[in-house]
């Protein structure tokens, strides 16, 4: 006769930390300031025209929301442009990027991952969760693994269930 055994969820008492980066992705909009739109033929910046386009552009929209700024087209643009846009948008945007949306999620990461404490994790076996519905950058992972290197027993990769290797502490002699 087999006597039945309780279930026991091994992952749960495995000791690993899961650390889910979709925890961090932003809650506030991001919004993205294309300034080919501001552009005689999308190309040409003509800095009257310009200026005057950036006083009548509506910045209250860009309240509480972070704002991406870019160029879509291959304009050739002065430093100048994102530096007027900035200073228009500064009192609303809860925060500005140059670049992309790829640009901005990378830069929101590598600043929110910078006020982690690290030390938490020291000597603790970490699980990277993979899989993210949202849109977190590879440079995420990437600085992740940066930070806790120096502190974590061993790094890994995917679902506490299914884990990549991704670093493992030399154990001193």
């Amino acid at each position: 006769m087999n006597a039945e055994k309780p279930l026991v969820n091994r992952v749960a008492s495995s000791g690993l930390i899961t650390l889910n980066l979709e925890e961090y992705f932003p809650t506030a909009e991001v919004i993205v300031f294309d300034i080919k739109d501001y552009l005689f033929h999308e190309l040409i910046l003509k800095e009257k025209e310009f200026r005057t386009a950036l006083k009548e552009h509506d910045w209250k929209q860009y309240e509480g929301k972070h704002l991406a700024i870019h160029c879509s087209t291959d304009a050739i643009l002065p430093t100048w442009a994102f530096m007027l846009i900035t200073t228009y948008a500064q009192p609303f945007a809860k925060s500005i990027t140059q670049g992309n949306l790829d640009t901005f999620y990378a830069t929101y990461y590598l600043e929110v991952l910078s006020g982690i404490d690290v030390k938490q994790y020291e000597d603790q076996r970490i699980v990277i969760k993979g899989c993210s519905n949202k849109p977190v950058p590879v440079a995420a992972y990437m600085e992740l693994v940066r930070l806790l290197r120096p502190y974590a027993k061993s790094i890994m990769y995917g679902e506490p269930c299914s884990t990549v290797p991704i670093f493992k502490k030399p154990r001193l002699k």
